[in-house]
């Protein structure tokens, strides 16, 4: 498996032949780990450490991201963009609405929403909405292999929702370069979701860098909670959340490759990545992460821990106020409290705007323990 397009060396996405699964460790793993068992000490380091990670996720959690089909030709019209894309003989074709802003000026900075928004959004941005259940269905586990996504790769193609619907985002942003008629400025694009949407929204962030903002909004488990932090509520604290014993068979999101890591609560410590590491693939872009202390089922110290890991990496890269971190509540499960609007206003005002804001925003309503 090579990846390409991130400007680095593909050897560094090539796993060693001789790579396994031996240590066993409920420790959040060191980002800053090569696999050569040297350790990042510079950005071309951490550039080729990132590929590794990358590599990682799609062997033994995500499944492979292809790149743009061989057949691409996406077209514009009546305030949409309709992808058709073509692999040997087998063809598909999807469409994705964009409502412009009221205010700005075009080329408009967008986000990309999975199914429909849950946060406020700014005027001067445009909302370009994905129908993910139209690129890999996510009913339950009878949904594996069914959608477009599938379609076009067979049934057996290794990538689980999360990571087919991060191909489609993929393909929007790489539509919007080839079709300036469009007025969407492809270097101002965020992503966004809440929930299980939210777990998808950073996956689609950390594995395509031209996406400038991600904002997952309470996406727990599989999203900005590391599996090992959320085995560590569960197993040791005694707190019902969600883990990956659970996750995998709730649902589709993840590879099948990812079953052997969540077998019983006691073998995800066998996994040589974790969420920590994921949202540090989004470093230095923007992300901007909310949870809700209202529901444990989303693990709220996992959340916490996790993204406070994945700070030492937006540390380490110079970027710290590039990652907000927001955990309010209690509220319902994906509305969006008036306390937040004006951090995420700040991010947007950033990332998507141009405009130099404070985004120094790491907060949580949780208790001390």
């Amino acid at each position: 498996m090579v990846i390409v397009g991130y400007g680095v060396p593909s050897q560094c996405s090539e796993l060693p032949s001789d790579f396994s699964l031996v240590n066993q460790t409920y420790v959040l793993p060191d980002p800053f780990q090569l696999l050569d068992a040297g350790r990042v000490t510079n950005q071309s380091d951490w550039q080729c450490r990132a590929e590794q990670i990358r590599a990682l996720f799609q062997k033994y959690e995500l499944g492979d991201k292809p790149p743009q089909p061989s057949t691409f030709t996406p077209t514009f019209a009546n305030k949409a963009l309709t992808i058709n894309a073509g692999v040997g003989s087998k063809t598909i074709s999807f469409s994705v609405p964009i409502t412009y802003p009221t205010s700005g000026k075009a080329p408009y900075p967008a986000v990309i929403v999975y199914d429909a928004p849950s946060i406020p959004i700014p005027s001067n941005v445009a909302v370009i909405t994905l129908n993910i259940d139209n690129i890999a269905q996510q009913n339950d586990q009878s949904s594996r292999g069914v959608g477009l996504f599938y379609d076009l790769y067979g049934k057996n193609a290794t990538a689980g929702a999360l990571m087919a619907w991060a191909w489609a985002v993929s393909r929007v942003v790489d539509s919007l370069e080839m079709l300036p008629a469009a007025q969407i400025n492809p270097e101002k694009l965020a992503v966004t979701g809440c929930s299980r949407n939210g777990k998808g929204a950073i996956v689609a962030g950390a594995f395509d860098e031209r996406i400038a903002l991600t904002i997952p909004q309470e996406s727990g488990s599989g999203g900005d909670a590391c599996w090992r932090t959320s085995r560590d509520m569960l197993v040791n604290q005694n707190l019902a959340t969600q883990t990956a014993n659970e996750i995998v068979g709730e649902n589709v999101w993840f590879s099948t490759a990812f079953n052997q890591f969540a077998a019983t609560n006691y073998t995800v410590g066998l996994l040589p990545v974790d969420h920590h590491e994921l949202a540090g693939l989004v470093a230095p872009r923007g992300l901007y992460s909310t949870e809700n202390v209202g529901f444990l089922w989303l693990g709220d110290f996992s959340n916490l821990e996790c993204m406070t890991a994945a700070n030492k990496i937006y540390q380490a890269l110079g970027a710290t106020d590039h990652q907000g971190f927001s955990q309010d509540g209690p509220h319902d499960h994906c509305s969006f409290p008036n306390d937040q609007i004006s951090e995420i206003n700040a991010f947007f005002n950033r990332f998507l705007l141009d405009e130099q804001v404070n985004t120094s925003i790491f907060r949580t309503s949780r208790p001390k323990a």
